[in-house]
């Protein structure tokens, strides 16, 4: 029996909420470290799911999806994953590399020819997906209107020089990196990314996805809730106990990387499109049904696993990728280039800070996610999704709580729960 016909289905308190639970036999440690995330360090309203050897043996929902409205998490419930979305972008890409459509050696321009404008003819697709394109960000300036009618940016991004030499350094392409892989997406099959994915990817598995969200399910979202704001001293302790690099190192880090008007903070502003410092874009209609493939992917905690699942074993007679494919593309890049922006001097491993392959976080110290084998991708707030080819296993976890604590500890007790479950 699965876990979604529910062997030990039942109705659990936790945190002063109910919990929905369909676990298997021997899943039991995951419902409870499910139910304590609710207890300390808190959540509102959150899911997780896993599969293995693509068959699901736990499903857990929670919570409230809408605190003010007092509306309960229910099994349908979806909520934005953030960057989580471009673990889907990378296996769409995936799946056109392995159909022998998409050469990830070959110039970006092969498919997209406007794009090698301004030093940019010689930019590998490869290094699109591992962040090493030196495109970042976009000069702009460009508005939240143009940013959802998605033409604008690529037209920005044409006329994009490249911060760096590409190919030689890296640096997270918090937005960009979604229009910059959806546009060769676009390009060679003619569907737009969201489009590409709902065919391909959550049709065939009956998925509860989507990047570019249908009004009709509208009603089925989660609310989004921010956690407290937290001091700088406290931001630099959980970096350290996360990253275990030393406290000036992190500082540094911190003050090149993080500090107003620097790389990072301009990557995720597009141009000015986007005003992060209150996120109120994020609430509203407009950017939940544009397509943002590196940002925006609605979705429940099962659709993630059952997706991820799907790269590493057939599930329901489906199988996204090969284990060549998936071998190929979890190779870590960003551990043969250093970081852009760091001061002179400072070189921050990239097992501790940037663990990237193509399109995938890989496992590494502050993620070690379920195995030294797991690749999958986090998303700003606390949602991760990932893989584990060794064990079969695909996990999600979702949460409508969002958390900007690096030390955030709730993704990583379900995921050391999972492995104490596997044994």
């Amino acid at each position: 029996m699965t876990a979604d016909q529910g062997r030990d289905n039942a109705t659990v308190s936790g945190g002063g909420d109910d919990i929905e639970h369909g676990v298997e036999e021997g899943w039991g440690k995951l419902a409870d470290a499910f139910r304590a995330n609710f207890e300390a360090p808190g959540e509102v309203g959150a899911a997780c799911s896993v599969y293995v050897g693509g068959r699901p043996v736990a499903n857990l929902w929670g919570g409230l999806a809408d605190r003010e409205a007092n509306r309960p998490w229910r099994k349908n419930t979806i909520v934005q994953v953030a960057s989580t979305t471009k673990g889907a972008t990378a296996i769409c890409a995936h799946m056109l590399a392995q159909r022998g459509e998409l050469d990830l050696d070959a110039p970006v321009a092969r498919y997209w020819p406007e794009f090698g404008a301004n030093g940019k003819e010689q930019i590998k697709v490869r290094w699109l997906l591992s962040h090493q394109a030196g495109l970042p960000l976009v000069d702009g300036p460009l508005t939240f209107e143009q940013a959802c009618a998605w033409h604008p940016v690529i037209r920005a991004l044409d006329a994009q020089k490249p911060l760096w030499q590409p190919g030689t350094e890296h640096v997270y392409h918090a937005v960009t990196y979604g229009f910059l892989v959806g546009e060769v997406v676009r390009r060679i099959t003619g569907k737009s990314l969201g489009t590409f994915f709902a065919e391909e990817v959550a049709a065939p598995l009956g998925l509860s996805a989507w990047i570019g969200l249908p009004a009709e399910h509208e009603e089925r979202v989660a609310r989004l809730h921010f956690a407290d704001a937290f001091s700088v001293e406290e931001l630099l302790a959980g970096m350290i106990a996360a990253t275990g690099l030393d406290a000036d190192t992190v500082t540094a880090w911190v003050e090149s990387m993080w500090s107003p008007g620097s790389i990072q903070m301009r990557a995720g502003e597009l141009g000015g499109a986007l005003d992060n410092t209150s996120g109120e874009y994020m609430l509203t209609r407009a950017w939940r049904a544009a397509e943002f493939p590196a940002a925006n992917m609605l979705a429940d905690a099962r659709s993630l696993a059952r997706m991820y699942a799907a790269t590493v074993s057939d599930v329901d007679g489906v199988r996204l990728l090969d284990p060549s494919t998936v071998e190929r593309m979890t190779v870590v890049q960003t551990d043969k280039t250093r970081m852009y922006g760091l001061p002179p001097g400072l070189d921050i491993p990239a097992d501790r800070s940037f663990y990237m392959s193509l399109g995938f976080w890989r496992a590494c110290p502050p993620a070690p996610m379920v195995g030294p084998g797991s690749f999958g991708h986090p998303g700003s707030g606390g949602s991760i999704a990932l893989g584990d080819p060794d064990a079969g296993v695909g996990f999600g976890y979702v949460t409508n709580l969002w958390n900007f604590r690096p030390d955030d500890p709730r993704a990583s007790n379900l995921a050391k729960a999972v492995r104490s479950c596997l044994g």
